[in-house]
């Protein structure tokens, strides 16, 4: 039994996932079998949608694992778990400096959120006659999924309508349905090389063999696909990340008569397509798609909050049975709260949306020219920028020799945080992904002045040794 204490400030999602994972670690074994996320919303008398979030963290932590149709089971961890989480526990509280300047790649500032307008349209979706007693649309408010239509269709070129989208508690959680929607008819998975690590990972989990095809400078090699034993292909066109190239037309045409001729299927990750400074956005690969192949992902994290958890699929016409059969009549329901959705589709209804995405280009194109401008005149001929004009990072990379793990470990003391392409390409990537978003232009020009100080103090060191 564990202790659920419905007073206090802590929520009780988080209370439900402490207790379980702390009996997953010092009492449970590989292998037990986990209550269902029903029954222990009815033994603690909590919703559903609580249960869920608790089950969905240990399960993204990696601590346990589903298994179609059979629920949910301890993951297989290694032994003797406490020593090293009480190690790191320690060297954290101990050695932690102070972060000053955090460039992560990923992020815009609290006050690019219209916190103010959210709060008004929230109460005014609250004073709707919203069903508190019913669960919602499965497959996301009906209202919110029109809206998402309309913009896709006007803004990205997306042939949709509100049948054709699925509301998703984030993106991991669209690739989970993803993944699951497809696994019995695809065993292996294009990806990008670089790419994101997180879908790498995900379809390992599943099952898939994931197969690494090189980006250049018009994006996915084609070339390398088309001799792939892959019928299934995981893009980013409008705006390859990490690189920023986008794939020009005669390779999106190719890559479309690819999966006509195979019978093959292309998931389009617009990813950070309305984040673009020196050119229109383009249009999406969807919209090109007469065959029926292109199934569209699209989220809310990069350009109004990741904390909102709102993300979004457009399948295919031949999928949606299939959807259903595997989700809506196994009693999946959408994992974004139904006041969510609602503030959002009002959002959405009354242009605020569209508003809001000239505001965020134009402060982060700044701040963009900022960082571009600032790392130049900083480092000259000692970096080569190879990526920006889009997103929230700039990609850069040394011209000469350089460690930049020591880097990186000297300018965490000085209070600096760095991203390393590494870390997520591997060792062939020597890059530093510099994010700006999350900063002012004063912090952008600060940040930069003191790695320069760290960078040269680094280079002088290796010199002496």
């Amino acid at each position: 039994m564990y202790v659920l204490d419905k007073e206090s400030n802590k929520p009780l999602y988080l209370q439900l996932y402490e207790a379980m994972k702390k009996e997953i670690v010092t009492t449970l074994k590989y292998g037990d079998k986990l209550p269902s996320i029903r029954n222990v919303a009815s033994q603690y008398s909590i919703s559903k949608n609580t249960a869920e979030l608790a089950y969905k963290q240990l399960y993204t932590e990696g601590y346990i694992e589903s298994a179609p149709q059979s629920g949910y089971f301890v993951a297989d961890m290694p032994l003797e778990q406490d020593p090293p989480i009480k190690t790191i526990y320690m060297l954290n509280t101990k050695t932690s400096p102070s972060i000053r300047y955090d460039f992560i790649p990923a992020r815009l500032t609290p006050d690019a959120f219209p916190l103010k307008l959210w709060k008004r349209l929230f109460i005014k979706a609250m004073g709707a006659e919203l069903d508190f007693g019913a669960y919602g649309d499965r497959q996301g408010e009906i209202g919110l999924r029109e809206e998402i239509a309309r913009y896709l269709m006007q803004s990205r070129g997306v042939n949709c309508d509100a049948g054709h989208v699925i509301i998703c508690g984030g993106f991991a959680d669209s690739m989970h349905i993803l993944a699951t929607l497809l696994k019995k008819q695809c065993s292996h998975i294009a990806i990008e090389h670089p790419g994101f690590p997180i879908v790498r990972s995900l379809f390992n989990d599943y099952g898939y063999t994931t197969v690494p095809i090189h980006v250049d400078q018009d994006g996915l090699v084609i070339d390398e696909l088309e001799v792939s034993p892959s019928n299934l292909v995981y893009i980013t066109p409008s705006h390859q990340y990490p690189t920023g190239v986008s794939m020009p037309i005669r390779n999106r045409i190719r890559l479309l008569n690819w999966s006509k001729q195979i019978g093959g299927i292309i998931i389009e990750d617009d990813y950070d397509s309305e984040l673009r400074y020196q050119n229109r956005p383009i249009p999406s690969l969807q919209g090109l798609d007469k065959d029926d192949r292109v199934i569209y992902v699209g989220t809310f994290s990069k350009s109004l909050s990741p904390a909102l958890r709102v993300s979004y699929l457009v399948l295919p016409h031949r999928y949606l049975d299939k959807y259903k059969m595997l989700f809506l009549t196994r009693h999946q329901r959408c994992s974004v709260s139904l006041s969510t959705q609602k503030t959002l589709e009002l959002f959405m209804a009354g242009g605020h949306w569209e508003r809001h995405l000239r505001k965020i280009r134009t402060l982060n194109r700044k701040k963009h020219d900022v960082m571009k401008e600032t790392l130049q005149k900083t480092f000259g001929s000692m970096i080569e920028i190879i990526s920006e004009g889009g997103g929230l990072a700039i990609l850069m990379r040394p011209t000469h020799t350089i460690n930049l793990n020591v880097l990186r470990q000297n300018a965490l003391e000085k209070g600096i945080k760095l991203y390393l392409a590494s870390d997520y390409y591997g060792n062939d990537w020597e890059a530093i992904r510099m994010g700006f978003g999350g900063l002012s232009e004063t912090e952008i020009r600060e940040g930069v002045a003191l790695l320069k100080e760290v960078w040269m103090n680094t280079l002088e060191k290796k010199d002496q040794n």
